[in-house]
């Protein structure tokens, strides 16, 4: 029985390693049918979590020593060669540290707001395809999930901000709300338009479509096209608003509102809200990866012998490099210039956008000589002049100058 067992154990990892179908079968076979169904839950559950916590400690590390460098410091270098171990120390602090909750808060509400947010973060990765026939669940309508259970997160930050009977954490509640609520219509808009061009809403369809060559050369992704690429630069944007990202982390300014919903939460129960905020991040970058950038698929066909989950593996992590990039190099935006973006800009350019990709599948259709090389200059210029309009009219035509600073004497 534990020859049958470790042989079967051995198989299911050289399948998935070698990325072929069904990996799973041969494990399955050694066990009762009755507790198959469970141990296959499990087999795609553990996984995930493991290594998508692994990442979160990686994560936090290297932005911390890259923000270091970036502010010209060294960023953890006492716990472990380099501060490798610096998240498990932190971990362990959050672990050992006391729980306080207010006397006047909800005590059941307070305690599950951690726990709703994290949960559905993990469920958004099911639909996720890491590699080739490497997707947890395959469902047709994998994208429409992935936001279903993302709106969650908008409750859980409410039953934070409510439960903690704190005004600092309800007005931070309501401004993380508002920003969320604000960002999540161009985030989702910007996937439409990949909706529409891949007629599916599966996850793996979208990478299928996204096979071939532009002009003999370049990946067919959908960032290579007018469109894709205005769509892509939309969804960074609003990845940024949604994952709480610098410069949108207006709930947690400290200078303004405490620390917003988080500010009557410690120990283990704020490394939760800490733990979704990177799960978050990752997850909307896995996507990000699966609609613009090809998803699991190699950029040429000559580097197809690399096997596709490292393509998706590294493509996840250059989005987050940029994520951290972005957080140690652009400043915060007051709450009116992140609403006045969102909504006078980032929408107006979404729908635009969305009539692009209208125009572009319809002039599919051209088969003059040169038709392809038009086709993306039509669709280049219908992008590219409102974003010009657009964001001419959103700073009033000010011009940037140099900024003075004056010290105190």
């Amino acid at each position: 029985m534990m020859g049958n067992f470790f042989t079967s154990l051995f198989s299911m990892f050289w399948k998935t390693l070698s990325e072929q179908p069904d990996p799973k079968a041969d494990f399955l076979a050694v066990f009762p049918a009755s507790t198959q169904p469970i141990i296959s839950i499990l087999l795609s559950i553990v996984p995930i979590i493991a290594i998508f916590a692994g990442l979160f400690a990686l994560t936090t590390w290297l932005e911390r020593k890259g923000l270091g460098r970036i502010q010209n410091r060294l960023g953890p270098n006492r716990v472990g060669p380099y501060g490798l171990f610096q998240p498990v120390a932190d971990g362990l602090k959050m672990l050992t540290k006391e729980d306080i909750v207010p006397r006047a808060a909800d005590q059941v509400v307070h305690f599950l707001a951690p726990v709703v947010l994290v949960a559905p973060t993990f469920l958004a990765y099911s639909v996720l395809p890491f590699g080739r026939n490497m997707v947890p669940i395959d469902l047709d309508a994998g994208v429409l999930f992935f936001f279903a259970v993302g709106a969650s997160t908008e409750l859980s930050i409410f039953m934070a901000g409510w439960s903690s009977r704190n005004k600092y954490s309800l007005l931070g509640a309501m401004r993380a709300i508002a920003q969320m609520i604000s960002y999540e219509i161009p985030l989702i808009l910007s996937s439409v338009t990949v909706i529409m061009i891949a007629g599916s809403l599966s996850p793996v369809a979208i990478v299928d479509k996204q096979s071939g060559y532009h002009f003999g050369f370049l990946p067919g992704w959908y960032v290579f096209t007018p469109w894709g690429l205005a769509g892509f630069v939309i969804f960074l944007i609003a990845s940024l608003a949604e994952s709480n990202r610098s410069p949108f982390d207006i709930p947690e300014a400290e200078s303004e509102i405490i620390a917003g919903h988080l500010t009557e939460y410690s120990g283990f129960k704020y490394a939760l809200f800490f733990l979704a905020e990177y799960l978050g991040m990752f997850a909307v970058s896995g996507l990000g990866v699966t609609l613009f950038l090809g998803g699991w698929r190699a950029p040429f066909p000559f580097l197809d012998w690399v096997p596709s989950y490292l393509w998706f593996s590294a493509k996840l992590m250059a989005l987050v490099c940029l994520f951290i990039w972005i957080r140690g190099t652009v400043p915060r935006l007051r709450v009116d210039q992140l609403l006045n973006f969102a909504w006078k800009f980032m929408l107006p350019m979404s729908l635009i956008n969305l009539f692009v990709a209208a125009v572009w599948h319809f002039t599919s259709v051209w088969n003059f000589p040169g038709a392809g090389l038009w086709r993306w200059l039509l669709c280049a210029l219908m992008v590219l002049a409102p974003y010009v309009g657009l964001g001419r009219a959103l700073s009033g035509n000010k011009k940037l100058t140099k900024r003075a600073y004056r010290f105190a004497s």
